[in-house]
């Protein structure tokens, strides 16, 4: 079975809003893992 590509990408706004949420030290472990996740849906940025 070939493998289906994710389509499922997270907004530009939402991913700042994770980028955030990673950087300030005072947000929870599950704060930080869906964070994570929301980024890693993100498509790679051409320079």
């Amino acid at each position: 079975m070939a493998k289906r590509k994710n389509s499922e990408v997270t907004s530009k706004k939402a991913a700042s809003a994770a980028g955030r949420v990673l950087r300030d030290p005072k947000s929870s472990k599950a704060a930080k893992t869906a964070a994570a996740s929301a980024l890693t849906q993100r498509p790679n940025q051409k320079k």
